[in-house]
C-alpha cells in the first residue's frame, strides 16, 4: 500500500522563509556601500542618512567603504549583494558612464532604483579677470582660437570632462576645440586656475563656493535645467541658447529582487528623512544641491543618462572598443 505523505517541499520552505524575512524586516543591521572614500561628498551623504535610517527603523546601519575601479568595486559589490534590504548602495554619475568606457560591465539595469537624494549641477569657472563676461563671449573666443583655452576640473574621462564635452558638442564645437588638463580632482584645478595655470575650470559650484565668494573666481554659466536655487544669479547654458544639462547625482539603489515590501517600507523612511528640516540644514550646510525623485522617476532619470553618456563618451573616444 503506497502511502502519500503532503508536506512542504523546498520551494514551500524557501518561500515561507522569504516571507518571514520580509515580515522581520528590519532586523538587523543595514549597510550602505558608498563607492568613494571616507570624508569625501559621497561619504558624508551616505553616513548623514545611515543616522538617520538608524533613528527612523530602529536598527543599526552603517557606511561600508567599497573603494576601486573608478567608482566599479562600490557598484559591483551593491549589486551582487543579497536582496534582503540590508545592503543599499550609495550610487553615483559614474553609473551612467563606466559601462560605455570599459570599466566595468555594470550599468543601472543592474539595481532597483530606490531614490535619488542628490545633484550638483556642473558649472564654467573662470578668474575674475578673465576676459570674458557672458558665455557667448567665451564660445567665441574658442572658436577664433581653437585648442588654446586650457581647462580642468578632473581627470580625463571624469565627470567634469565629460560634462564640458557634451557642452562642446551642443555648442558646435569639436570636443579638442578646448585642451583639458587631467588632475586628481576640482581643488588642486581651482588651485591651478588661480594661478593663472589654466582658463577655466568645469565643476560644480558648491566645489568652489569658498573662492567665488571670495570674489576670487566667478560663473560663467551653469549646466542645469534652469538657475540654482542655492545661487539664482548664474545664468544656465540653455539661457545662452545651448541645449544641455549635466549633474552630478546621488541615489540610493537596491540590488534586483529585493522583496517589493521592503522596497516601499525603506522608500518610506527615506522620504520622511529626505522632507525633514534636518535633511535640507545638512544639505545646505555641505553646499549639496536637494534633488528627490522617487523609484520610478528615478529609473526614467537613469535610462535618459546613460543614452545622453553613450553619445557623448563614443564622441571623445573614451568608448570601450567594441
Amino acid at each position: 500500500m503506497a502511502l502519500f505523505l503532503s508536506g512542504c517541499g523546498p520551494q514551500d520552505n524557501n518561500h515561507q522563509s522569504n516571507a518571514a524575512s520580509v515580515a522581520s524586516f528590519p532586523s538587523k543591521t543595514i549597510t550602505i556601500v558608498c563607492p568613494w572614500g571616507a570624508g569625501g561628498g559621497t561619504d558624508r551623504v551616505s553616513r548623514y542618512l545611515a543616522d538617520a535610517l538608524k533613528s527612523s527603523m530602529g536598527v543599526p546601519c552603517v557606511v561600508q567603504n567599497k573603494t576601486g575601479g573608478s567608482g566599479a568595486v562600490g557598484h559591483s559589490f551593491g549589486s551582487n549583494a543579497k536582496p534582503d534590504g540590508y545592503t543599499i548602495t550609495m550610487g553615483t554619475f559614474e553609473l551612467s558612464t563606466m559601462h560605455w568606457m570599459g570599466i566595468s560591465e555594470l550599468s543601472h539595469k543592474a539595481f532597483i532604483p530606490l531614490m535619488q537624494v542628490n545633484s550638483d549641477a556642473a558649472a564654467l569657472i573662470v578668474r575674475k579677470d578673465a576676459p570674458w563676461n557672458t558665455l557667448a563671449e567665451f564660445l567665441d573666443h574658442i572658436k577664433a582660437n581653437p585648442g588654446k583655452v586650457q581647462m580642468s576640473g578632473t581627470a580625463s574621462g571624469g565627470a567634469w570632462d565629460l560634462a564640458r564635452a557634451g557642452f562642446q558638442i551642443a555648442a558646435g564645437l569639436s570636443v579638442d576645440a578646448v585642451l583639458w588638463i587631467p588632475t586628481e580632482g576640482s581643488a588642486p584645478s581651482l588651485l591651478e586656475l588661480m594661478g593663472g595655470h589654466i582658463d577655466v575650470v568645469c565643476c560644480s559650484v558648491p566645489e568652489a563656493a569658498t573662492q567665488i565668494e571670495a570674489g576670487e573666481l566667478r560663473v560663467l554659466s551653469v549646466m542645469s535645467s534652469e538657475r540654482l536655487t542655492e545661487y539664482p544669479d548664474y545664468p544656465t547654458c540653455k539661457e545662452a541658447g545651448i541645449d544641455w544639462e549635466m549633474v552630478g547625482w546621488r541615489g540610493l539603489l537596491l540590488p534586483l529582487e529585493t522583496p517589493q515590501e521592503i522596497v516601499t517600507q525603506l522608500n518610506q523612511a527615506f522620504q520622511e528623512i529626505t522632507q525633514s528640516d534636518t535633511y535640507q540644514s545638512f544639505m545646505k550646510k555641505n553646499r549639496f544641491g536637494i534633488e528627490l525623485k522617487q523609484g520610478p522617476a528615478f529609473g526614467e532619470f537613469l535610462k535618459a543618462e546613460d543614452a545622453k553618456w553613450q553619445k557623448v563618451i563614443q564622441a571623445t573616444g573614451y568608448a570601450s572598443p567594441e
